[in-house]
């Protein structure tokens, strides 16, 4: 094979010795390369220095042969029995492709980007057992798309090639002389023999040949036999469910990092891709494919820091935004080719701004013809971009009830309608538990340094604390304004200096500021002068930075109990109803667990009435007559609609379960599994 570097600069400086080609497009095409690697065909093309049809033309005239576009050869379809005489490791190693046999004459055509690669053409012949082998051109990219496609079933390359507007339909034809391998050289017609390329009405024609009549489609072929052990081993693979947590953890945290230059944009990826976990779980997706998925949530921005936030609303509503986007929807798969991603992480980043009717980009799909994880991530990363970005298309952050109703504007013109109900199911789940643990010590952590905010979080969890994080004062500000919360811990310095003293004064100002009931500043400021005008603005406590986590966690939760003891008279706890359609018994079930409530779930459904009493957490009785005890609690988890209703007033007294609620829930998930119930 040619040595590539060397390829690349001579025919970049061919094209500008020429004319062909400007000094600064010369540049810009050479640094391409030498940044992401590949061929200075793809960069030429890429970074739309030459179109794909001039480029291409140029090297089939230099070749004395003809070119294919990249559409051309995404509309082929290739008979087996035409892959098969090209074996896979030869195709990718030389880039060819091959297109079109011809039986009488014993002449293969393929398409490569390096016709005059004699060397690799003549063991294409040998291992082919054919007398020629004849050349087309195509751009570099598109017959290794062509490759990974026919061989290995994956069409995600041509997704990113697929740009609008850049490709042409065209195959030129040149005139030809005779050799036995290398470009075709006949000067008379071939013998007529059936094409197995279709584009379709026509096909691709084998020099001069007379037009054939189209040959029928071939059947499915049947399925293929499981490829050898290493052949599997260069395919991209699903994340085993084993690396997928670590993996995926990781991902967070480089991606946090480099979105912290990114004002109103810090932690987006990060709820992106729990609201895409969240939906695909309520889906019941396997593992892998929720892995993938997630993957492309934390992926789906990278290398798209630019001017606009991009979503598929934004892009879909503003002539600016879809430019960008065209420009850089497939740049996350470009910057991390060499990590092999998967098929479904792929299709998701790439499919992200295709419309529901079919007027997005980059192939025009509609409906479910979309990449499911296209479709969902489309949602969530609008979604969060409502609820925590001011500069969205609404102007202002949006609480969740009004993000949902923005969304279902477009629900089946932009997004897919059954994602958005989903999205709206686990929208009203939230406001679910919010209530059902709304007397839960709900916690607001402020602070840019993700280090600080980890340790402390996690300690906050462990004691049980309803746990939220803001990186700036306007994210801090919008999460106050929208949710109730006990504490507030926050740094002084935020996005500016003395933002979160700025934040504090403001909040004190609002009907808001009577909700919280301790405010804790956590600084590494120790001077005198900032604990004078800290304790005047009213905050309870000034923490300096470090301090041990248990410490400080046990230091807080006083603080509480005393003002709370001290500012409210236990006032009597409130039932919360709801639907069953909208969160379902063992969610219900989880959160009573955990957060250690003590009460009784009173269930009304069609099939009869029954109940579910807790303590502490615990679930000590269960009743759905005529069965009681654990069968009562069995039963019940097969009850899918009715409404159900958390009576904290109600104690039970009997106790008829000792089991616990986890092994409950595990027995109950076997026997609906089982048909027991």
């Amino acid at each position: 094979m040619k040595n590539v570097a060397a390829s690349n600069q001579r025919l970049a400086d061919k094209l500008m010795a020429e004319g062909r080609l400007s000094p600064d497009g010369h540049a810009t095409a050479v640094a391409y390369v030498a940044l992401h690697g590949g061929r200075i065909e793809d960069a030429l093309i890429e970074n739309e220095i030459l179109s794909e049809t001039d480029l291409l033309r140029y090297v089939a005239t230099e070749s004395s042969t003809r070119f294919v576009s990249t559409e051309k050869l995404y509309k082929a379809s290739i008979d087996r029995g035409i892959l098969s005489l090209v074996p896979r490791k030869l195709a990718e190693q030389h880039q060819v492709f091959p297109v079109l046999y011809d039986d009488a004459a014993k002449a293969l055509s393929v398409v490569t980007p390096d016709p005059d690669n004699l060397a690799a053409l003549a063991e294409v012949r040998v291992a082919a057992g054919v007398r020629t082998v004849n050349a087309l051109v195509a751009r570099p990219a598109a017959v290794m798309a062509a490759i990974q496609r026919a061989y290995h079933n994956d069409p995600s390359l041509f997704a990113t090639l697929m740009r609008p507007g850049t490709l042409q339909l065209s195959v030129d034809r040149f005139h030809t002389s005779n050799t036995t391998t290398g470009p075709s050289h006949s000067t008379g017609p071939a013998p007529a023999t059936p094409l197995v390329v279709q584009h379709e009405s026509k096909g691709l024609q084998a020099d001069a040949a007379p037009q054939p009549q189209p040959a029928p489609q071939p059947a499915a072929a049947p399925p293929r036999p499981p490829p050898p052990a290493q052949e599997r081993a260069a395919r991209p693979q699903a994340l085993p469910a084993s690396v997928a947590p670590d993996y995926v953890e990781t991902l967070n945290v480089l991606v946090s990092l480099l979105e912290n230059s990114r004002q109103d944009l810090r932690g987006h990826s990060a709820l992106t891709a729990r609201l895409v976990r969240k939906v695909c779980d309520r889906m019941g997706l396997p593992a892998h494919q929720i892995a993938a998925y997630v993957v492309a949530a934390y992926l789906h921005d990278l290398g798209k820091a630019g001017t606009y936030h991009l979503t598929a609303l934004n892009v879909a509503e503003y002539d600016g935004h879809r430019a960008a986007a065209q420009k850089v929807f497939n740049v996350p798969e470009r910057f991390l080719q060499a990590v092999q991603l998967t098929s479904d992480t792929k299709s998701a980043v790439n499919g992200m701004y295709e419309r529901f009717d079919g007027r997005g980009f980059p192939l025009g799909l509609a409906g479910k013809d979309i990449p499911l994880g296209a479709r969902i991530l489309a949602v969530a990363d609008t979604y969060a971009d409502l609820t925590q970005n001011p500069r969205n298309p609404a102007r202002k952050m949006l609480t969740a009830g009004e993000a949902m109703q923005f969304l279902a504007k477009h629900r089946g013109v932009i997004f897919d309608p059954t994602v958005v109900d989903l999205f709206r199911a686990e929208v009203a789940g939230d406001d679910l538990r919010a209530k059902i643990l709304a007397d839960r010590v709900n916690v607001l952590v402020v602070d840019q340094d993700p280090e600080d905010v980890t340790v402390l979080e996690l300690k906050l969890l462990e004691a049980g604390f309803d746990v939220h994080v803001a990186r700036t004062m306007q994210q801090a500000l919008h999460e106050l304004r929208t949710r109730d919360f006990t504490v507030v811990i926050s740094e002084v310095d935020l996005d500016s200096k003395d933002a979160g003293l700025t934040l504090r004064s403001t909040i004190a100002s609002e009907e808001t500021g009577k909700k919280v009931l301790v405010w804790i500043v956590y600084t590494r400021k120790t001077d005198r002068q900032l604990a004078e005008i800290v304790f005047e603005l009213g905050v309870d406590d000034l923490i300096t930075k470090p301090s041990p986590p248990e410490v400080f966690v046990a230091k807080l939760r006083q603080l509480v109990e005393r003002k709370r003891a001290r500012t409210q008279a236990a006032a009597p706890a409130r039932g919360v109803s709801g639907s069953l359609a909208e969160m379902a018994l063992p969610d219900v079930v989880q959160i009573l667990w955990h957060g250690r409530k003590t009460c009784t779930v009173k269930l009304k459904t069609s099939k009869g009435t029954g109940d579910i009493g807790f303590v502490d957490g615990q679930i000590v009785d269960a009743r759905l007559p005529p069965h009681r005890g654990e069968e009562a609690f069995y039963r019940m988890l097969n009850l899918k609609d009715g409404e159900f209703q958390i009576d904290p007033q109600t104690i039970p007294k009997d106790k008829t379960i000792e089991v616990s609620p986890e092994g409950l829930l595990l027995e109950g998930m076997r026997r609906l599994d089982e048909g027991l119930v």
